[in-house]
């Protein structure tokens, strides 16, 4: 179980563990936390009944982002794995590519109370890695709020500052997600406090299935091909508003 969000890690999960992992019949899942598991989850649960869609696409409305330590680290590590480059899914496959000036950017209507807000296109995140590697969407694209994008690039941008007796922070978000096939959309989201410590829930109710052998598979596998994706989000309603 890893709950790192860095894209080229869990692409080396994939890409490196999954014939091993799958002969042993051992379980590994990657991004096992807010970033590439929780997306997972809502675009898995949000498909339903179909077996494929024309894109998929998730935006992260953050009220701020106060980076932690590890955020900070695997940040760099992933820019200078990159070279400069820009990581994209497009046309059924993961794409390396120079950028041409600053991201894109565009509004995102969030549902109430968020409502519209401006986002960064092409702020690709884990979920260009866990999403594709069990459905069948040649385009998954992710989105950030810019204020959220800004915290996370300055200097000056404090850890998180816990508010409550359990830790958790002050900072709110909402993930929404969009999955479109044909002339048809269909959208599921999640609403809560704190990205870092929802990610705690995320993790141990992924173990307790797994020692629980409520699993869908074995092997190298994301949270969405792993688990009953709607059921486990019933499960976080401690922790997640959902909405659609």
């Amino acid at each position: 179980m890893d709950v790192a969000a860095e894209i080229e890690a869990n692409l080396d999960t994939f890409t490196h563990f999954a014939d091993r992992a799958r002969a042993a019949g051992v379980p590994v899942v990657p991004a096992m936390a807010f970033f590439g598991g929780l997306g997972d989850l809502l675009v898995t649960t949000a498909m339903g009944d179909w077996t494929a869609a024309d894109e998929a696409h998730v935006a992260y409305g953050l009220s701020s982002w106060h980076p932690t330590a590890g955020t900070l680290a695997s940040g760099t590590v992933s820019r200078d794995r990159r070279d400069g480059r820009r990581v994209r899914y497009t046309g059924g496959r993961l794409e390396y590519h120079l950028g041409a000036g600053d991201l894109p950017a565009l509004e995102w209507d969030f549902p109430a109370p968020v409502g519209r807000r401006t986002v960064l296109g092409g702020f690709t995140m884990a979920d260009v890695v866990t999403v594709p590697s069990h459905l069948a969407i040649p385009e998954v694209r992710t989105y950030m709020t810019t204020g959220a994008a800004r915290d996370l690039a300055s200097p000056d941008s404090p850890a998180p500052a816990a508010v409550d007796e359990s830790g958790r922070s002050a900072q709110t978000f909402t993930v929404d997600v969009v999955v479109r096939s044909g002339d048809t959309r269909r959208r599921i989201t999640a609403s809560g406090r704190d990205i870092y410590a929802v990610s705690a829930p995320l993790a141990v109710e992924a173990v307790h299935r797994i020692l629980d052998g409520r699993t869908r598979t074995s092997g190298v596998a994301s949270a969405g091909a792993i688990f009953d994706a709607p059921d486990f989000l019933r499960a976080l309603s401690a922790h997640l508003t959902l909405g659609e």
